[in-house]
């Protein structure tokens, strides 16, 4: 390669209420142990591979699995979803960074809503975000139109915005849909084609994806290629996107890239002490 080309896998790190959306009760532990579950899966491939990832967490999340969270930022960057992936306020923005922060020990720079939903930008800035990465800049029926947006990295009233990657020219999206249920060799194919013309590829996927999900009642595009299989098909993209480029956190990118400078933690505190709830998920 003539010059770097950064890939960002990220991660949206949740409480499994996707079956709620579809009239399906499902308790709060139920929710967490699912969510759970896929991430144990996820790190069983990201750990057989040397790439660095962005974990975007729900701090509802982080405050199950505390200890799971802290073993994360030996390696790969937290940033936040939130607080809650099914409610939301606009203290929330905040709220999730310093108890993230108080978590790892660790700043937390980036910001990804649940769903991508659009909240203010001022609120985004005043809650103490360098990076945000809530756009998909392509056409989602019944989700969102955001075609007139930019396909690459761009500031909004002064904050960093990370897209996630589309192709070139029709803006087809590259998300965790389309991983799922595009053939493979043309996800690729428009994967590495967004990363050579961009310099980078911003891709997004849920843990929850990676374990068996068939039980739920929730569509079947949303669940197709779940628990091993799909397993097998993240294990072969990371293989083959590792010789058009390297892993990278999203903040180490933006740092580089656009001279953002690293901060200190609001508080002197060491993470707080909190009771081991897992088994290790990184090395």
């Amino acid at each position: 390669m003539s010059q770097q080309r950064y890939i960002l896998m990220s991660f949206d790190v949740e409480e499994f209420d996707m079956p709620l959306e579809y009239n399906q009760n499902l308790s709060i532990y139920e929710q967490m142990e699912t969510g759970f579950k896929g991430l144990q899966a996820t790190m069983s491939v990201i750990n057989g591979t040397d790439a660095q990832c962005t974990f975007f967490t729900t701090a509802h999340f982080a405050n199950w699995f505390p200890d799971s969270i802290r073993q994360l930022t030996r390696k790969h960057e937290i940033a936040s979803h939130t607080f809650y992936h099914s409610q939301y306020k606009t203290a929330d923005l905040l709220q999730s960074r310093l108890e993230l922060e108080n978590i790892t020990g660790q700043p937390v720079y980036g910001l990804r809503m649940p769903r991508l939903k659009k909240v203010p930008v001022q609120d985004v800035i005043q809650a103490g975000y360098s990076y945000d990465s809530s756009v998909n800049p392509t056409w989602i029926p019944g989700r969102y139109n955001d075609l007139s947006l930019p396909r690459t990295t761009y500031y909004d009233q002064n904050l960093l915005r990370v897209p996630a990657s589309v192709s070139p020219r029709m803006r087809i999206p590259l998300f965790w849909l389309a991983f799922k249920n595009m053939p493979y060799s043309v996800f690729k194919y428009l994967a590495i084609q967004a990363l050579r013309k961009d310099g980078y590829l911003c891709l997004y996927f849920h843990p929850w994806e990676f374990t068996d999900i068939w039980e739920f009642e929730i569509p079947g595009y949303a669940k197709r290629w779940s628990g091993e299989k799909l397993q097998h098909r993240l294990y072969r993209l990371m293989k083959d996107l590792k010789a058009e480029g390297d892993f990278t956190t999203m903040w180490q990118m933006v740092s580089e890239t656009r001279s953002l400078e690293a901060r200190q933690l609001a508080s002197s505190a060491a993470s707080t002490a909190k009771p081991a709830k897992t088994a290790p998920l990184a090395k």
